[in-house]
């Protein structure tokens, strides 16, 4: 079976023309895969892998060059009931959550996972290869902390590969949604980030500043109809005083008018 020299296909050679752009072939994924099994795609990198994969001597019928791609997804309709308890201003605990979800939909929800997708040569289709629970995640291994790397590992219960992303700005993007998921999704047991840049699992990470930019413009809004509330109280107290000290004076002015008058 013939390997690509290099990670992107030649130029004007059939894959190149199918790939048309890593974005398009996102955007195409997200519809042909996880759509109609109502499953948004949260992020996706363009991947090859960095070593070779052993395959047994009988193993035959390969189906030529190809694109990979590791896709995160979570369930729709989690994502719905999630969206609406929140807009009804219910917190729940997870495991909890899983439950009601259990019970409303009468089936198992599949919260978050990642795919290998491929699309292969002479195909404009895409075709769903393995794929694991995000709970089955053990390690993320991010290569080089102090510098902008292509490569990274993923370790499951069951499988270890190797990669090298199309390019380091896209592993980052990737890294910053697959942390963020995490710690969203998992409770009991969350993967370790390792050899990891700090604006990808740290403070200064994309999707971290945001939130922590809503909070804060939250908890100053809030703040500020505390004070405006205790101003306005303050200013109400007073208002009362002032009348009960005109409607008292009002009281002496005229017990004095009618002692002077007898």
């Amino acid at each position: 079976m013939k390997v690509w020299s290099s990670f992107f296909p030649r130029e004007n050679s059939p894959c190149a023309l199918l790939a048309c752009s890593t974005m398009s072939a996102k955007a195409a994924i997200s519809k042909e895969i996880f759509a109609p099994l109502d499953e948004r795609m949260l992020g996706a990198v363009q991947v090859k892998r960095r070593t070779k994969k052993k395959i047994p001597f009988l193993a035959t019928g390969g189906q030529g060059e190809y694109l990979t791609y590791i896709c995160l997804s979570v369930s729709s309709v989690l994502e719905h009931l999630e969206e609406k308890m929140k807009n009804r201003g219910t917190i729940i605990h997870p495991k909890l959550f899983y439950n009601y979800v259990l019970k409303v939909t009468n089936k198992k929800p599949t919260q978050a996972s990642i795919t290998k997708v491929k699309q292969f040569e002479g195909s404009t289709s895409f075709v769903r290869r393995s794929q694991w629970m995000l709970e089955q995640l053990r390690q993320v291994n991010g290569i080089d902390p102090n510098r902008d790397s292509a490569e990274f590992d993923l370790l499951f219960e069951n499988a270890f590969d190797q990669w090298v992303a199309s390019t380091a700005s896209e592993k980052s993007t990737f890294f910053q949604v697959l942390h963020h998921t995490c710690q969203r999704y998992l409770t009991d047991r969350k993967p370790e980030f390792i050899n990891c840049q700090s604006k990808i699992v740290g403070g200064n990470s994309i999707l971290h500043s945001a939130a922590d930019s809503v909070t804060s413009a939250v908890q100053k809004a809030s703040q500020a109809l505390n004070e405006r509330g205790e101003r306005l109280g303050r200013a109400e107290d007073k208002t009362e005083d002032m009348k009960n000290s005109a409607q008292q004076f009002a009281e002496t002015a005229h017990k004095l008018a009618m002692k002077h008058k007898c």
